[in-house]
């Protein structure tokens, strides 16, 4: 059998074969430019109403608003950590890092998420505190400022939109997402307060704030923990995937199969194939079928595909008790 030279869109080495996608390289769609001025745009707005929040909070002694603008600070650092990682994803590969800086934005969401949950539990434990002994609150303080945040908060999360397929920037977008809802809830507080002197509803809706981030941020953290940890794509299925494979002509069996994920809509791949003893330009066919069905039907476009004689003993450490081989008949 003779080993492709790989020029269906790879390298040959030494009895395997590497591809990024059929006709050369691809690369991941990163988020537009305009994403990156967003978050700097969104930065300095943050700062501007952590500020307001806390003046007004401390003046119209609401433990909402205190609680709001202790989440919002909590988005500064977020929000930087998500600007430098999507400016670090766009940077090429180096002899040191030879994947380049794709997993940058999966950290950023990983240290994101812890802060998440830590601040609301902090927020919890603080309004529960207030919820024992409440004390009397500025309504009318309290509202015009929340509709101030909501406008802040509702312009990022829209802003950000557009891009929140990716991991980094969606866990900016579900933060300003529930910034915005809390800043409704906090809305809702206020005239209930000032209508009905309920003021046990502010912190409530503290506790309903804090709950809501630790929710979402223990979402974020269990997605880049999966991913940091090299695991399965959630969209993928191992077995599908050896299954699409064994449909080639001249695919024979699919062994130490492994897919993950290297960042945002960016899959890799790697397994043995057992073909049978063909000449090296009719290889070069089954591997370029093979590229096209993985980019097609499963979004891996980067893979490393080793080649082996059908009916040698497997020396590779199999992803089942036995390897996926073709059905007889």
């Amino acid at each position: 059998m003779h080993e492709p030279s790989e020029k269906s869109g790879g390298h040959s080495h030494d009895g395997h074969s590497h591809g990024h996608g059929l006709g050369g390289h691809s690369h991941v769609s990163l988020p537009a430019e305009g994403m990156t001025l967003a978050l700097g745009a969104a930065v300095v707005a943050t700062f501007a109403l952590v500020a307001v929040e806390l003046l007004a909070g401390y003046a119209g002694h609401s433990i909402a608003l205190v609680s709001d603008a202790v989440h919002n600070l909590t988005d500064v650092p977020t929000l930087v950590l998500s600007w430098l990682a999507m400016r670090w994803a766009a940077r090429p590969p180096t002899p040191q890092k030879t994947y380049g800086y794709h997993r940058a934005g999966i950290l950023a969401a990983f240290v994101n998420a812890m802060l998440l949950t830590l601040v609301s539990l902090g927020l919890i434990y603080e309004s529960v505190l207030r919820l024992r002994t409440p004390v009397e609150v500025k309504t009318g303080l309290m509202l015009w400022v929340s509709v101030f945040a909501l406008l802040i908060n509702g312009g990022i999360t829209l802003a950000l939109h557009s891009g929140r397929r990716d991991l980094n920037l969606r866990s900016v977008w579900i933060h300003n997402l529930g910034d915005a809802l809390s800043n409704v809830a906090i809305v809702v507080g206020a005239l209930a307060i000032r209508y009905t002197g309920t003021t046990w509803a502010d912190p409530v809706i503290g506790i309903a704030i804090g709950a809501m981030v630790l929710w979402s941020g223990m979402g974020i953290l269990r997605e880049s923990t999966h991913i940091l940890l090299e695991g399965l794509p959630r969209s993928v299925a191992l077995e599908e995937v050896a299954r699409a494979m064994l449909r080639i002509e001249g695919v024979q069996e699919v062994h130490d199969i492994h897919i993950w994920t290297l960042g945002t809509d960016l899959n890799a791949l790697s397994c043995h194939i057992c073909i049978p003893d063909m000449h090296m330009e009719e290889s070069e066919k089954v591997l370029a079928k093979i590229h096209e069905v993985l980019d097609r039907d499963f979004r891996i476009t980067h893979t490393t595909i080793q080649f082996e004689r059908a009916g040698l003993p497997a020396d590779a450490g199999l992803y089942m008790p036995e390897p996926i081989r073709r059905s007889e008949g």
